[in-house]
């Protein structure tokens, strides 16, 4: 019998030890849509780490009681510019959304005819080439022009252009203190802070920023047929750093 309550307890222990990473230290998440493309991918499991902004009720990923725990954020460290991102956004506290850190506390942002300018400034783009890593099935997008953006920090990143879209112009948005505006990488295929569902995000509803890909399956990948996490697997994301 003592050995029964042994393992329980060592079970247990585990358990308390798993939830304390992943409550506090890192969390796994996958990711659902491509408006982070060609960054992140449809089916990417990416690691997020809590510590890295501090720590508010948002981080803890503590589902509805979440609202039990004050505002604020503990250990406090502000994200930098182009900073993958895992947050809450305003409009819709109980969803993970996932975007880049592209306007910083008192900037001012506006799209116009595609490219990205910051405080009156266009954001340096090199057109690349055309790619299929955008695809987006609801406007039938087989292929789009990949550039390579370079932010005012010198932080370089890829973007999508799938052409024209409601996106592509936009009024100037004024950031305001202690938030910070969010863009998908596809930027005609995001909902973001150019948008009402998401808005500026303030501090406080960070979760955290992603670090790597762990591991990555396509859209061939099924549980039920267990062959698939061998086909679909992409090898070539296998433990990628998110950039």
């Amino acid at each position: 019998m003592g050995e029964i309550w042994e393992l329980v307890r060592i079970v247990l222990q585990a358990l308390a030890l798993a939830m304390v990473l992943r409550f506090a230290v890192a969390q796994p998440f996958r990711i659902p849509s491509g408006s982070m493309q060609p960054t992140l991918q449809v089916g990417d499991y990416i690691v997020v780490t809590k510590w890295s902004h501090g720590y508010s009720r948002y981080s803890l990923s503590l589902g509805p009681i979440e609202a039990l725990f004050p505002h604020g954020r503990l250990f406090a460290s502000p994200p930098e510019r182009g900073d993958v991102v895992v947050f809450r956004p305003p409009p819709h506290l109980g969803t993970d959304y996932i975007k880049r850190v592209i306007g910083m506390p008192g900037d001012r942002i506006k799209m116009i005819d595609g490219v990205l300018h910051i405080n009156g400034q266009a954001v340096q783009r090199e057109r690349v080439r055309v790619t299929p890593d955008c695809p987006n099935a609801e406007r039938g997008i087989v292929e789009a022009t990949l550039y390579r953006e370079t932010l005012p920090n010198g932080v370089q990143h890829f973007t999508c252009d799938e052409g024209r879209s409601g996106l592509d112009n936009t009024r100037e948005f004024l950031v305001p203190e202690g938030h910070y505006f969010m863009m998908g990488d596809d930027r005609d295929n995001s909902a973001d802070s150019r948008t009402s569902e998401v808005g500026f995000v303030p501090l406080e509803n960070m979760v955290g920023p992603a670090q790597i890909v762990a591991v990555s399956f396509d859209n061939t990948t099924n549980l039920f047929a267990p062959w698939t996490l061998f086909t679909g697997f992409r090898g070539d994301r296998f433990m990628k750093s998110v950039e």
